[in-house]
């Protein structure tokens, strides 16, 4: 029996429902955790905001992280779950017919479905993958930097893009990929 061309297209909206719950979940960490977190009597403002504490080690931007240790950056929850749907989403990238969110769809949640209608080009939702993988590294890298609200802003810009698809079936990736195919020169005939 040979494969159809297309995959289910409830399938990755049904990973992207996932996706979007671990994404905020990852945005409240990282704005509870270490990414946001200030020096206490923070003296970033007013007439004396160019004078550091005398107690406290002084970042200009006022935030923990800049002077934080790299192993206590490394050991912050909000970085540990963005690094994780990161490494979910080179997952999906590398090998879709693997990734444990399709994996869970097509053993548990598709059988007790009708049939798909009509099968997508399973090119678009993987190119969505990459854009996702392409984010969450962006703000895993920029942590382990330093920057602070990193984890946030990125886990925000990726949990925005999964929240789109999940509930509205709006992929954004995948109308990243068809925008770049249109505007991809066409070769001559």
């Amino acid at each position: 029996m040979s494969r159809p061309n297309g995959i289910d297209p409830r399938g990755p909206r049904f990973a992207a429902g996932i996706t979007a719950t671990l994404l905020a979940v990852a945005v409240v960490l990282g704005l509870t955790g270490l990414s946001a977190a200030r020096l206490s009597g923070d003296a970033s403002f007013g007439w004396y905001a160019y004078r550091p504490l005398a107690d406290a080690t002084y970042t200009p931007s006022g935030f923990i992280l800049p002077a934080t240790p790299l192993a206590a950056r490394l050991s912050d929850p909000g970085f540990i779950l963005l690094a994780i749907v990161m490494l979910l989403f080179a997952w999906g990238v590398i090998s879709p017919r693997t990734a444990p969110w399709g994996v869970l769809y097509r053993k548990f949640i598709a059988p007790r479905l009708t049939p798909p209608t009509e099968l997508e080009d399973p090119r678009p939702p993987r190119f969505a993958q990459g854009v996702g993988l392409t984010v969450s590294a962006i703000g895993v890298i920029m942590h382990v930097l330093g920057v602070p609200l990193a984890v946030p802003i990125a886990a925000g810009v990726a949990f925005a893009a999964a929240f789109l698809n999940a509930a509205f079936n709006f992929c954004l990736g995948c109308q990243m990929y068809l925008l770049l195919q249109r505007l991809k020169p066409r070769a001559e005939a």
